[in-house]
């Protein structure tokens, strides 16, 4: 696991216009040193992702899409699919707790989204991760399995190496009522049993595991030191030139430590 790349995922979420975007961008660009043990992917919004794909020097960022639908192509008015989406971005977010508990996805949409990405060749990350109710009645490895299992189910093993999975607590996202480190060791490693179970162990321990719920700089070097931690989704920090970058800093820094 030592040798995998960290992946930091910047989730601008419906924020800054094209020309915001654009200039934020730009001075992304001037910050963020291009390191090999470091992959950083954008998501900004849909409006603005192909005015960035054409901006981008895509060896210092990949692109990732917020959303899309399922289907291929079709009579879906206002809605983009994964198949256009491709040659844009690399990634695609699937699953994020807004999308469930905001828009009310179910299982069966995530699960689709999935197999789409993978079959437009886009590496789907999915967000997993329970309330405060459910962690109040000890139930994080229940959520944790049936939340995977949806997401995963037609998914082959041939397939799942383009998977990404990110563990984002939904009582930690915005609150300032952070996981702690011990939380996030415990929830990665009923994650890869899990994905022991379905895929086995060389893919349990060769998947890129998440973390994302209320990073900032200051947190973002103890979560990458966490046991399991391959990268970080991050959210408000990410629309911070200082902020960001110096949490892709930290990611060198594990790397480098590990």
């Amino acid at each position: 696991m030592s040798a995998k790349k960290k992946l930091i995922v910047a989730n601008w979420k419906m924020n800054l216009n094209i020309h915001e975007a654009s200039v934020f961008v730009h001075q992304l660009a001037q910050t963020i040193a291009v390191h090999r043990d470091v992959e950083v992917v954008l998501a900004p919004t849909l409006l603005a992702l192909q005015s960035i794909s054409l901006q981008v020097d895509r060896r210092q960022f990949k692109l990732a899409a917020q959303n899309f639908y399922w289907r291929d192509f079709g009579a879906f008015t206002g809605e983009v699919s994964a198949a256009q989406l491709r040659g844009l971005v690399d990634y695609v977010l699937v699953g994020h707790s807004e999308r469930r508990h905001v828009f009310h996805e179910h299982a069966k949409d995530i699960r689709s989204k999935v197999q789409a990405a993978l079959r437009s060749d886009l590496k789907p990350i999915l967000c997993i991760g329970e309330t405060a109710h459910e962690r109040s009645l000890g139930e994080t490895n229940g959520v944790i399995h049936d939340q995977l299992l949806a997401g995963l189910a037609n998914v082959t093993s041939e397939e799942f190496h383009n998977v990404v999975i990110a563990y984002e607590p939904v009582w930690a996202i915005g609150t300032g009522n952070n996981a702690t480190p011990k939380d996030v060791e415990k929830a990665i490693q009923t994650i890869r049993r899990q994905i022991e179970h379905l895929y086995g162990k060389t893919a349990a321990e060769n998947v890129r595991v998440l973390y994302g719920g209320s990073v900032k700089s200051d947190s973002a070097a103890t979560y990458l030191a966490t046991t399991g931690v391959d990268g970080l989704l991050v959210g408000g920090a990410s629309l911070n030139q200082h902020e960001f970058t110096t949490i892709v800093e930290a990611a060198h820094h594990a790397r480098e430590n590990n």
